[in-house]
């Protein structure tokens, strides 16, 4: 009895290899084109921002003058909304993952929150800003200040945390948690003795992608009304204050084409910003795969 027609698998094999050719190829097409494009992208704003990286750049506030613009109101604003964006968003994602995975039973409603979370990572920003400008600004009066800004950062970022933590506690092998209640732990020591220790490098992952959006988003800061210029620094939570998103977004808008150049300088600050909070992420990432 014959189970496998070699003549017939030949036959079909050199059309199955053409296939698979030019897959391959649109494939390396694709790569190449998204490449090519980035690079000409950094190519383009290094070069025309560079010449604005200067010590004043850093130390100025924003000026009508092109020359004299600089991003320190902008960049110290940042990091005062990140202040509030980290440990809120990352407090409330995670700690909503854990009862998500680790207590909720299997249910309709708990499906269906389930549901809606995953739902609620592609909605666009810029209605998580009127959110926050219906709650954080109107309702509790917090104004434009640096509390309301990082509360609506918070809110859009949120449900990729979610969804990320909950994907990484998934992925712990159930035998671990079976092997520390055999030796007589708690739910909550093997919570936090073992399934977070194992999930920490996705949850990470997730968290600071998560806050790089956040920290690159201008819709929700442009609702709630956070001002473009400011000529002094915040003094605590509650002081009004600007982001680097609103200060390029300003200077990219004008008509003067130095504030163009400007513009790039701010990008700049903004990737190296980015790439700083990736790094992070990758040596605590490395960090924990070692270790479990």
């Amino acid at each position: 009895m014959r189970y496998i027609d070699h003549a017939s698998v030949v036959k079909r094999m050199s059309g199955r290899m053409i296939v698979n050719k030019i897959f391959q190829a649109i494939f390396l097409v694709a790569t190449l084109f998204a490449l090519l494009t980035l690079g000409v992208l950094f190519y383009r704003i290094i070069s025309q921002g560079m010449g604005f990286l200067t010590p004043d750049f850093f130390m100025n506030f924003s000026s009508r003058f092109p020359e004299k613009a600089g991003i320190k109101a902008a960049l110290v604003g940042s990091l005062w909304m990140m202040a509030v964006v980290a440990p809120v968003s990352l407090i409330l994602g995670v700690g909503s993952a854990i009862y998500l995975e680790e207590y909720a039973t299997k249910n309709k409603i708990n499906s269906f929150i389930r549901m809606n979370i995953a739902n609620l990572a592609g909605v666009p920003s810029v209605v998580f800003g009127l959110l926050g400008l219906t709650i954080f600004v109107r309702a509790l009066s917090l104004g434009n200040s640096i509390l309301a800004a990082g509360f609506t950062m918070s809110l859009l970022i949120l449900p990729v945390i979610v969804v990320a933590s909950q994907e990484s506690i998934r992925a712990v092998p159930k035998e671990l948690r079976e092997a520390s209640y055999a030796m007589g732990a708690t739910k909550w020591q093997t919570i936090a003795k073992v399934v977070l220790p194992s999930a920490i490098p996705g949850i990470l992952t997730g968290g600071i992608l998560a806050l790089s959006r956040a920290i690159g988003e201008t819709a929700p800061l442009v609702v709630i009304g956070i001002p473009v210029i400011i000529q002094f620094l915040p003094e605590n939570f509650l002081s009004q204050f600007t982001a680097m998103p609103m200060q390029i977004f300003d200077w990219a808008k004008r008509p003067q084409e130095a504030y163009q150049s400007v513009a790039a300088a701010g990008i700049i600050v903004l990737m190296i910003f980015l790439l700083a909070m990736n790094s992070i992420a990758v040596i605590i990432r490395n960090k924990f795969q070692k270790r479990y």
